[in-house]
């Protein structure tokens, strides 16, 4: 196993202070949205008193300094170590409800939570060292190599493709479709962010990047990325559970950008076969902890919460938005 370098260390660090930062500021906003419920209507009935809430505010500010690090952890490692990371959030999230919001975490989900931070610790130990990048004309060079070229084709026409015909078909009754669009546009919005992250490192150590247009075209394509994710996610979170969509987004947003990676920066070329493999036990392992904590965060509450089973996330199909579901999500 090599040693770690700097720039991943300095990578790891802010990848992992963002999902603290991120993973609490969920718990913060509930918080705060409980407190605006108690005196006016709730936000899922078009309520907007969270918005007088300085625990809310609390929340979304500590959200943004989460996304802010996790921005600054591209500049400095590459996407096949930040974006696996990103699971943690979910462990601070679930281990500060237990104790802040009374939700009660189930031993299956703390062994979740244990795989969690085992598959990570094994990507952080295997990641491959970053490139050095001296210029975003680099990152550009990259970007635009016959293997990235056809892997970005390839995404954009499959995202055309179920924009135009699979969402108005099936978009209402099947995630993969919204989740798929997210995902796939998701990959590469974080190869972009990761070459606006860079150019904005370089000009903070004395190399104005942003007097080529090189960086401006990343910048543009991060804002239409971004755009369109936000668009598709909040179409699939308004027709499906929220407790499916998360662990299915996440190991589909995790693959392809691990696979875009991949190709654009070659991550793994200088790694052995054992390095790479490694790797992906520990990103098959974060993806199991991810969804035994989702499976299971629930059963904490079981008891008290028994009558209502009908309104379990668990009775909702992965991919199919059935019926009952409907009916179900038109009751609450």
């Amino acid at each position: 196993m090599e040693e770690m370098s700097p720039d991943n260390i300095h990578g790891v660090i802010l990848a992992v202070s963002s999902s603290i930062f991120i993973g609490s500021s969920f718990i913060i906003k509930k918080k705060g949205l409980k407190k605006a419920g108690v005196s006016g209507p709730r936000a899922g009935e078009g309520g907007y008193g969270y918005l007088y809430e300085p625990w809310w505010w609390a929340g979304m500010i500590t959200m943004i300094v989460g996304e802010i690090a996790n921005f600054a952890a591209y500049a400095f490692a590459p996407a096949i170590l930040v974006t696996p990371l990103g699971a943690l959030s979910i462990i601070f999230s679930a281990v500060l409800a237990h104790f802040i919001l009374q939700e009660k975490l189930h031993m299956f989900g703390i062994l979740g939570c244990v795989l969690c931070v085992v598959g990570s610790t094994t990507i952080v130990l295997h990641a491959p060292h970053e490139q050095d990048i001296e210029s975003v004309k680099q990152v550009w060079h990259l970007a635009t190599e016959p293997g990235f070229l056809a892997y970005s084709t390839v995404v954009l026409v499959v995202v055309l493709v179920l924009i135009f015909y699979y969402e108005p078909r099936y978009g209402k009754t099947h995630m993969i479709v919204y989740v798929g669009i997210c995902s796939l546009m998701g990959s590469l919005t974080v190869m972009s962010v990761k070459a606006v992250a860079i150019a904005i490192k370089l000009t903070f150590s004395g190399m104005n990047q942003f007097k080529y247009f090189h960086a401006w075209i990343f910048i543009i394509v991060v804002t239409i990325c971004c755009l369109l994710q936000i668009n598709y996610l909040n179409k699939a979170l308004d027709n499906f559970n929220t407790a499916v969509i998360s662990p299915v987004y996440y190991v589909m947003f995790t693959t392809f950008t691990i696979l875009a990676s991949m190709i654009m920066f070659k991550d793994w070329a200088s790694q052995s076969g054992l390095q790479i493999a490694t790797q992906l036990c520990g990103f098959v392992t974060i993806l199991s902890g991810t969804f035994l904590l989702h499976k299971t965060k629930d059963m904490g509450n079981s008891a008290s919460v028994r009558g209502a089973t009908s309104h379990s996330p668990r009775e909702t199909p992965v991919f199919i938005n059935s019926a009952s579901t409907r009916s179900t999500h038109s009751n609450l």
